[in-house]
């Protein structure tokens, strides 16, 4: 039997009670804490992507609600998320496709829009079919509750692991999908350094994140954010579509829930038409 006759099963909640809290009504009131917390300034356009942070929500949780209070600003509508985040526990070559029918966290399921992971098979390499890598994964399912927080029911997600990948062909085969439909979103998930000193830390992020509004993909490179590949391929479609990035915030854990000796840096980012 082939893998388009097969069903796709369910993706079930990996990090739940670890990164996040289990229990639905604490969740929620968690992630909608975050974004309503958020003071972000008005944008000059809608927003069509922005990158956060993945961390356990007492760490990140504070930066990526910027990210999504703007996503909650958006109209009520039916949204189709390109969901890009690294492989951190198995290894990827490519991009592995999450092949499920859904996602499920403790605020319920997501549908995964199977038409489209079924194209971006259908392209070849780099696009791969690997379930077994999404299945620990936290770096996409710590997103989906505040996606599910901030865009409601209206969404479907394209769910899309990077291993070391060239961003280009990545990008080429997105852009299209992106161009041309209003409704599609980008969320790249993605932390900066990693155990540097405070101070270190805060350096090396800031030049991270520069590189990053003012489109420089050398630059970016240059750094050490853990979600470069998905983050240097959400920079190649903002340069090809003319999209503006625009930094709502930088902390690191020293600045949320721990010491300042070994810290790990969030970053939040919009990226506008305009």
């Amino acid at each position: 039997m082939n893998s388009a006759a097969r069903k796709a099963p369910v993706r079930s909640e990996a990090v739940a009670g670890t990164f996040y809290p289990a229990q639905p009504d604490v969740l929620r009131k968690a992630v909608a804490s975050f974004i309503e917390a958020a003071d972000v300034s008005d944008l000059p356009a809608p927003p069509r992507a922005v990158i956060a942070p993945h961390a356990g929500y007492i760490y990140s949780g504070p930066v990526a609600g910027y990210s999504y209070r703007v996503l909650q600003s958006l109209p009520k509508r039916r949204y189709l998320v390109f969901l890009m985040g690294p492989a951190h526990y198995v290894p990827v070559s490519g991009v592995a496709v999450g092949m499920f029918s859904a996602f499920h966290t403790p605020l319920g399921q997501v549908p995964v829009a199977e038409d489209v992971t079924g194209q971006l098979l259908a392209s070849g390499a780099p696009f791969v079919e690997d379930q077994y890598a999404h299945l620990p994964e936290h770096s996409l399912e710590v997103q989906i509750p505040f996606l599910q927080v901030a865009l409601g029911d209206g969404f479907r997600l394209v769910p899309l692991l990077f291993g070391q990948v060239d961003p280009i062909p990545v990008a080429d085969t997105l852009l299209p999908f992106v161009a041309h439909d209003e409704d599609a979103l980008i969320v790249v998930s993605s932390d900066l350094s990693h155990y540097h000193p405070y101070d270190a830390a805060r350096r090396l992020d800031l030049e991270t994140l520069a590189a990053i509004e003012r489109g420089d993909m050398a630059a970016a490179a240059r750094g050490e954010a853990c979600g470069i590949y998905p983050v240097l391929t959400l920079m190649a479609i903002a340069h090809r579509l003319g999209w503006r990035a625009h930094i709502l915030d930088y902390r690191n854990s020293g600045d949320t829930a721990g010491d300042r000796t070994r810290v790990v840096g969030y970053g939040a980012v919009a990226y506008t038409g305009a």
